[in-house]
């Protein structure tokens, strides 16, 4: 018999054992990546590997950290004891990429394992041919960096050395990556201690009782809120400008079916695996389609394995979202924005009206590395892959907000200085870029980077130069995004995946993509159009030739010339 007050008390108690570890993390951490950027997971697993919680995390992890975990189970077998640690960032081991390493820690009370505790943390380096391991040209795995098999890197609460010290010399940064390692380490422990204190509480017995219940009550509650989704299908193609290696475009195709109580997505049809490191792997394929899938249900419906049980995701092996060994998968985050837009692009055209147009940003992930004034190796690693939301079915995109499939924070212009040398010339808004729509969508933004040291390697995997983020209903696209060089006085345009060497005192700007924009331009409020143009995130000619709004040199709207305009522009339209 299930309490179903005890339930929720151990489902929300679960819950913040995972926040916990994830608060730990970010006291402890060295690099910006993870105390700033916040791109790591913490979850709970059951004893036999089912994810019952996931903390306030990255929503694209959350069908990530199974895969990982499975392929360490299997390698171990019943060679686990109390105090391991289990470590891996194998792609093909269940693992995504190699810079995300991938910890466990299993928890034992009285000789018997209860559950075990995950964490996902992505590290700045280690190794491979470009520093930050996100080179979009790798065309193999070796060509990465250290790859981790299934491995302890505690063995009965002892740290193991020799897996340490591998790391320590197969990465360019190793005091970041050791303390970040140490971290993780550390939130693990802590974590552990916390479910232990649940044990005493409730008793072990009946804590893996409550979790399997929790499990089953998530894929009831999901199975009735699929039910309740009228039955259909829609398909659904996106772009990524290019693989990497100059070939392109790759298309991304998707199916998707809901019928009954279960969703199929297909990725049947899209194009094969390419050349470059720009593909996710199909766990990684799979994670963010469930996290995509997850937006159609109630937000109290709890984050475990039993969310996706009645998914499918059909990704035949050797299509770009599905590469077989040894496919390069570095840079596989662009990729993946790439499935997530396809994915909520799908439930769009089937769902009028539950999801925002597309949205905004270039992808970027930013590596620069070099050596400072003293001689010592720096190395910024920066993901700024969102602008902000597409114009949604009544309201704005949110301009500078967080992609909500990404959920990262930026990393602030004051510790890239303090950390780097450089400087950021730039960094705000850029008029004009959303999409038009009823809804606008959220201005692309710009980041410009000024090296202060003698020489740099500068590598930066994005997207959107060719293919624009799209619109819904009668939204038009957002701008395309841009990537320049400025060298002795001369502005460079530059490819959106590249490394180049960059000197002293040049700069490089990474212009990125507004959000598609939702519903007729012309049935935007004027008001809110000369609202844009006063804030200066409209031009006064943009109004007027994508909203055909009016207004004066102060942006006062000038009601009798916009009427004028609008009327002309339907009349055109009509005929």
């Amino acid at each position: 018999m299930v309490d179903p007050v005890r339930l929720e008390l151990i489902k929300n108690a679960l819950v913040m054992v995972s926040d916990n570890m994830m608060v730990s993390v970010l006291r402890t951490s060295r690099s910006t990546l993870v105390k700033s950027n916040m791109d790591f997971s913490a979850s709970i697993l059951d004893a036999d590997g089912d994810m019952v919680a996931q903390g306030l995390a990255l929503p694209g992890h959350l069908g990530a950290t199974m895969p990982a975990l499975r392929g360490c189970l299997d390698y171990y077998g019943d060679d686990i004891q109390q105090g391991d640690i289990l470590a891996s960032n194998d792609p093909y081991a269940g693992a995504s990429h190699l810079n995300d390493i991938f910890m466990f820690r299993p928890v034992y009370k009285d000789g018997e394992r209860i559950c075990i505790l995950g964490l996902i943390l992505h590290h700045t380096d280690l190794g491979g041919r470009v520093a930050g391991g996100q080179a979009a040209d790798s065309d193999e795995i070796y060509q990465e960096g250290l790859r981790i098999p299934p491995s302890k890197i505690y063995i009965a609460n002892k740290p193991n050395d020799t897996l340490v010290r591998l790391i320590e010399h197969n990465t360019r940064v190793p005091d970041k990556v050791l303390g970040d390692v140490r971290a993780q380490i550390a939130a693990l422990i802590a974590g552990e201690a916390e479910i232990l204190k649940l044990a005493e509480t409730y008793g072990a017995d009946e804590l893996k009782k409550y979790m399997r219940a929790l499990i089953d009550y998530t894929e009831r509650l999901v199975r009735n809120s699929i039910r309740e989704l009228p039955d259909g299908e829609s398909e659904f193609i996106e772009y990524n400008d290019d693989d990497g290696v100059g070939g392109g475009p790759v298309e991304i195709k998707l199916k998707l079916t809901v019928k009954d109580d279960e969703i199929i997505a297909d990725y049947t049809g899209t194009s094969p695996q390419k050349g470059g490191a720009l593909h996710p792997n199909y766990w990684f394929t799979a994670s963010l389609t469930y996290a995509g899938l997850r937006t159609l249900l109630p937000p109290e419906t709890p984050n475990n394995v039993g969310f996706y049980r009645p998914i499918t995701v059909i990704a035949p092996p050797g299509c770009w979202v599905n590469p077989q060994f040894p496919a390069a998968v570095g840079a596989r985050g662009q990729g993946g924005y790439r499935v997530r837009t396809v994915v909520t692009g799908a439930i769009a055209k089937l769902y009028p009206g539950r999801m925002p147009a597309c949205p905004g940003g270039n992808e970027l992930g930013l590596s620069v590395t070099g050596v400072d004034a003293d001689r010592k190796r720096f190395l910024h690693v920066e993901f700024h892959n969102v602008t902000g939301r597409g114009g949604g079915p009544n309201q704005d995109g949110q301009d500078a907000g967080p992609y909500w499939l990404g959920n990262m924070a930026n990393t602030s212009v004051e510790i890239i200085e303090a950390e780097n040398p450089l400087l950021i010339d730039e960094y705000g808004f850029l008029p004009d870029t959303g999409g038009p729509g009823k809804y606008r969508g959220a201005l692309g933004m710009v980041r410009q980077y000024r090296l202060m040291a003698d020489e740099a390697i500068v590598q930066q995997r994005a997207d959107r130069h060719i293919f624009p983020c799209w619109g819904l209903f009668g939204g038009k696209p957002g701008a395309l995004s841009k990537s320049y060089f400025v060298r002795n006085g001369n502005r460079e345009e530059a490819p959106s995946k590249f490394v180049k060497t960059m000197r002293q005192g040049e700069t490089f700007r990474a212009e990125m993509a507004g959000s598609g924009g939702y519903g007729d331009p012309l049935e935007r409020d004027p008001l809110a159009v000369a609202e844009d143009v006063r804030q200066e995130k409209l031009s006064a000619a943009h109004a007027e030739a994508e909203y055909g709004v009016v207004v004066d040199g102060n942006a006062a709207l000038d009601v009798a010339a916009t009427e004028i305009l609008r009327q002309e522009r339907r009349g055109a339209s009509a005929k």
